[in-house]
């Protein structure tokens, strides 16, 4: 297919479209603990990499280190997650999940993984072949440009 403006205008308007669909049914599985979805990204990055300093969460989530530190300020408030200084500089704040967090997180991503799944085994094996598809040419597409 060839590249005009409609289409650029058109695969802009699904990508929000799709971003929009994906929130909600998001929410539902994180609104359980009362985390927003940037929360829960954070989060999950703890719970998949273990401790790790807000820069480093900041290159996984490609977010600024003040966003990620503005996340992880209200989620020490809520008791999730636990920070420490490095002891060999103390300029150096390492983040990891705390053991609130760590039972909400058992519960909260199998639902979600659950809830996912029960979404997109609605479609057809045809579909998920396109979207699959799709998805990868448009990573491919965006990473050519990011870089």
């Amino acid at each position: 297919m060839e590249s005009t403006p409609n289409n650029e205008v058109e695969i802009v308007r699904l990508f929000f479209e799709v971003g929009k669909s994906m929130k909600r049914i998001l929410r539902k599985s994180f609104g359980c603990d009362g985390l927003t979805i940037p929360q829960g990204m954070v989060m999950n990055t703890l719970m998949r990499s273990g401790e790790m300093k807000i820069s480093e969460i900041s290159s996984v989530l490609h977010l600024s280190n003040s966003t990620i530190s503005g996340i992880i300020d209200r989620l020490e408030k809520q008791q999730l997650v636990i920070r420490t200084r490095s002891e060999q500089d103390r300029r150096i704040v390492y983040v990891k999940a705390g053991p609130h967090f760590i039972d909400l997180h058992r519960k909260s991503y199998r639902k979600t993984e659950n809830d996912l799944q029960k979404v997109l085994s609605k479609a057809t094996s045809e579909d998920m072949q396109k979207i699959s598809e799709g998805l990868v040419a448009l990573k491919k597409t965006l990473d050519q440009n990011c870089t």
